[in-house]
């Protein structure tokens, strides 16, 4: 190799090390589920512009997997509870949320939540024990020399390491019960009159019924929040600081809210600087199909197909609900996919196929789709969005019966309920979002908004954590609300210093008419009696 040519290797290599140097170290924390699924491009593209990132892994996760291979680092740790302790509350959760939950009374509703919250709580303290409360790994964290620690709240502890650590703090999320931790812990504005609390059902347009509903539902998990979650959490931080912790303060020090949703999906609302609307960060340009899938895509001709996926975690459904579906299915003219692993249903008709997985994303991206029959997760739907696909939408827990609120109320959906849906009611919901010309526009519309932005939300959220590296924090876009009690944010001592000064001189001009009416009556009464 000639002289010139060494120099020039070298030179690239120097600029190489000069690139990693220049990239940040960053401690993502653990998660779960749909949430793990949205943060992997988030550490792909953070990996591709050159900084290290190292996951924590529990060593029970059901998605979770530190030995398989990945471009990330990962720092397992050792939890007390068993995997199938996960999968039974999982299970519990679901039939609560699937068959129990439309049987009920509010009352016996929240009664039933509060329950199973409780032990999803300890089980959560258990994990977070693997961390805080191991030698080995607080000392490989602290040596670590992390610039910053990203984090999905669903799992609590994120903050408190961060404050152990003293490192920057990002959280990435869809949403708290109620907008609880935004509203409280972020100070995030939530006017009850126009700002749906999550999992409300409502939209940002109610009548006095609804914003007296809106009204008491904030309350009301604030309570529950504050009584059944914060309390215990306030008590785990207040014994690993060794002195009284609030739990939701230490969230409020959260340096950069990244929130997975976008006005395509979200109804407008008021929003703070380090506050950054992300949704759809996972969302991307359909791949091609595989070859014997292509081909019964292709042989659906000019009625295409439906795409049918009940998501991640939901496996089958009764055999029961499953033959209604088939027999709905069977009567379309469409082909349809179906992301099925149950028992096979004896009504399923020839346009229909089963599978184990579909390669969602890019179905939904096939010109010859033409619905898709979701559960309303968050990352699904934005898929439809991202490629303009109308859905029918048979919500199941958590925030899938309001996800599907909102985009019915967008004029992008049909609701089914699950336990009550019937053989024709599912047939008709199809037939009517492909043929009703309203839903394709709808969600066109809205694919316009979301595609219509400065920059990607991948390529947003990027750059709101190198942002948070590089200014070694972003405390000069908190709040001053932070600081202030809940009467100061209020203003309700300034109201009543007000009350008391226009108190103070009504009584003042009533003590001084009196008085002025007494010597005015005396001078009077005297003049009357001289005159006797």
């Amino acid at each position: 190799m000639k002289l010139g040519q060494r120099l020039s290797v070298c030179v690239l290599l120097l600029l190489c090390v000069t690139q990693s140097a220049d990239g940040g170290n960053i401690l993502v924390w653990y998660t779960e589920g749909s949430h793990w699924i949205n943060m992997k491009p988030v550490l792909e593209s953070l990996i591709d512009r050159g900084h290290q990132v190292t996951v924590l892994v529990p060593s029970t996760s059901m998605f979770m997997n530190a030995s398989e291979p990945s471009r990330f680092g990962y720092e397992p740790f050792n939890v007390s509870v068993s995997k199938e302790t996960i999968e039974d509350f999982m299970k519990e959760f679901f039939h609560f949320s699937m068959y129990e939950m439309d049987h009920m009374s509010y009352l016996q509703i929240y009664i039933r939540f509060i329950e199973l919250m409780k032990g999803n709580l300890q089980n959560s303290l258990k994990f977070l024990d693997g961390v805080v409360k191991s030698e080995t790994i607080m000392k490989k964290l602290k040596e670590g020399k992390y610039d910053l620690l990203l984090a999905d709240p669903v799992y609590p502890g994120s903050d408190l390491v961060a404050d152990i650590l003293a490192i920057p703090l990002v959280f990435s999320l869809r949403f708290s019960i109620g907008n609880t931790w935004e509203r409280h812990c972020g100070q995030l504005p939530a006017p009850p009159s126009f700002v749906p609390g999550t999992m409300s059902k409502l939209t940002d347009k109610m009548d006095f019924r609804d914003r007296v509903w809106n009204f008491l539902f904030y309350a009301l998990q604030d309570a529950v929040i504050d009584n059944f979650f914060f309390k215990e959490v306030d008590k785990y931080y207040s014994e690993i600081k060794g002195k009284p912790t609030s739990a939701c303060e230490m969230m409020g020090r959260a340096d950069i809210w990244l929130m997975r949703t976008y006005w395509d999906f979200d109804f407008p609302r008021p929003s703070l600087p380090n506050f950054k609307f992300v949704g759809g960060i996972h969302c991307r340009p359909a791949k091609p199909l595989p070859e014997d899938m292509e081909d019964f895509v292709q042989s659906s001709g000019d009625a295409g197909i439906v795409v049918f996926t009940l998501g991640s975690f939901i496996k089958n459904i009764t055999t029961e609900k499953g033959n209604m579906i088939a027999s709905a299915l069977a009567q379309i003219p469409q082909k349809v996919l179906w992301r099925y692993s149950g028992e096979k249903p004896v009504t399923l008709g020839a346009n229909t196929r089963l599978y184990d997985w579909i390669p969602q994303n890019d179905l939904l991206g096939h010109p010859k789709t033409r619905a898709f029959i979701t559960h309303g997760g968050t990352n699904g739907i934005y898929e439809a969005i991202y490629h303009g696909v109308p859905m029918v939408g048979i919500p199941m827990f958590a925030d899938q019966p309001d996800n599907m609120v909102h985009m019915k109320a967008k004029g992008a959906a049909i609701i089914a309920d699950l336990n009550f849906i019937k053989m024709e009611d599912l047939r008709d919901a199809l037939n009517t979002v492909i043929n009703d010309k309203s839903y394709k526009e709808n969600v066109m519309q809205l694919s316009s908004i979301h595609h219509d932005r400065p920059m990607s939300p991948l390529d947003e959220a990027v750059f709101w954590i190198e942002y948070t590296m590089r200014n070694k924090g972003a405390e000069h876009l908190r709040v001053q609300a932070h600081e202030l009690t809940w009467y100061q944010y209020h203003c309700l001592d300034v109201l009543a210093f007000l009350l008391a000064i226009v108190l103070l001189l009504i009584f003042l001009v009533i003590k001084t008419c009196s008085f002025c009416l007494r010597r005015c009556c005396g001078r009077k009464e005297k003049r009357k009696r001289k005159a006797e």
